[in-house]
C-alpha cells in the first residue's frame, strides 16, 4: 500500500528475535519494519514500515493465466543482487510441494503457479509479474535438484489477507474444516469413483462448519456455490473468494448421488 504495507513470504520474516528493514528500488531504507501477522496455513506474511506515497504494483486476477503465458519474476537474487529480473512461462498450475527453509523447517504448501523464470535464494516474497507489470504470484520456492522450476503463490488466494490485515492488523480466513486430497482421473480409476475432479475428502475437524453441514469422509466436493474445480480451481483457491460469516452452497458426491448442502464458513484457528 502507498503507506508501507508489504506481504512477503512468512520465511522470510518468521524470526521474532531479529530485526527488519525494508530498501526500496530507489535505495531509500526503512529501518524498524513491523511484522503485523503470519499466517499459519501458508507462506505469507505482512509487514509495515512509516512511509508514505509509495506506489503499490496492481495485482492482477491470477486465475485467469494459462501454461505457455510469459512472466517475470523479480526479486533480491542471492541477497546481494537487488531487482533482478528474470523471464520465463507459466509451467503449470495446482502444484504442491513440501519446502524447506534450509534450517530443518518444513511447510505444505499447495495450489502454486510453477515457473521456469529463475527463482533463487533471495526471490522470495518478490512478485511474478505478467508483461503488463501486474502481479499474479509471489515468489516462493524453487526446486533445488532441478533445472528451471520454480513456484510462486496465487495472487489471488492473498487479496482476502491483504484485506483483513488493513481492516484489522491480522490475517483472518475463511475455515471449512476438511482433510483432501484433490481429486485426478488416475485417482478416481484406482478407487472406482464416479467422478475424476474435485476435492475427496479423508476426514472433517470435530466441531468444523464441515461436520456441522454434514459432509462425511469420502464425500467428493465438486463445486462451491457455481464455481467448480478445474486444474486452476482447487479448494483452498475457491474458498479464498469469500469471507468469514459467508454462506456458501457446497454441491458433492456421496455413494455416486450428487447433493448439495449449505455451509456457514467460520474463522479459521490461528494454529
Amino acid at each position: 500500500s502507498s503507506d508501507g504495507l508489504i506481504m512477503t513470504n512468512k520465511h522470510v520474516v518468521e524470526s521474532d528475535r531479529v530485526g527488519y528493514s525494508v530498501v526500496t528500488s530507489d535505495g531509500t531504507i526503512y529501518k524498524d519494519a513491523k511484522v503485523l501477522a503470519r499466517d499459519p496455513y501458508n507462506d505469507v506474511a505482512f509487514i509495515k514500515v512509516a512511509a508514505k506515497n509509495l506506489k503499490p504494483a496492481k495485482l492482477s486476477d491470477s486465475s485467469n493465466y494459462v501454461v505457455g503465458q510469459r512472466v517475470v519474476a523479480i526479486g533480491n537474487a542471492l541477497g546481494q543482487f537487488q531487482n533482478t529480473a528474470t523471464e520465463g512461462i507459466v509451467s503449470g498450475y495446482g502444484r504442491s510441494i513440501t519446502a524447506g527453509d534450509g534450517s530443518g523447517n518444513t511447510e505444505t504448501l499447495t495450489n502454486l503457479i510453477q515457473t521456469d523464470a529463475a527463482i533463487n535464494p533471495g526471490n522470495s516474497g518478490g512478485p511474478l509479474v505478467t508483461t503488463a507489470g501486474e502481479v499474479i504470484g509471489m515468489n516462493t520456492a524453487s526446486a533445488g535438484d532441478a533445472q528451471n522450476i520454480g513456484f510462486s503463490i496465487p495472487i489471488s488466494e492473498t487479496k482476502n489477507q491483504i484485506k483483513s490485515v488493513q481492516e484489522t492488523g491480522k490475517i483472518v480466513r475463511p475455515y471449512l474444516g476438511v482433510r483432501y486430497v484433490p481429486l485426478t482421473p488416475e485417482l478416481a480409476t484406482r478407487n472406482d469413483l464416479s467422478v475424476d475432479y474435485g476435492a475427496y475428502i479423508t476426514g472433517t475437524v470435530d466441531g468444523s462448519p464441515a461436520e456441522k453441514a454434514g459432509l462425511q469422509e469420502d464425500d467428493i466436493i465438486t463445486k462451491i456455490n457455481d464455481d467448480s474445480f478445474t486444474a486452476n480451481n482447487s479448494l483452498q483457491s475457491l474458498l479464498a473468494k469469500y469471507q468469514v460469516g459467508d454462506e456458501i452452497t457446497i454441491t458433492y458426491v456421496r455413494d455416486d448421488k450428487t447433493q448439495t448442502t449449505k455451509v456457514k464458513l467460520e474463522q479459521a484457528p490461528t494454529s
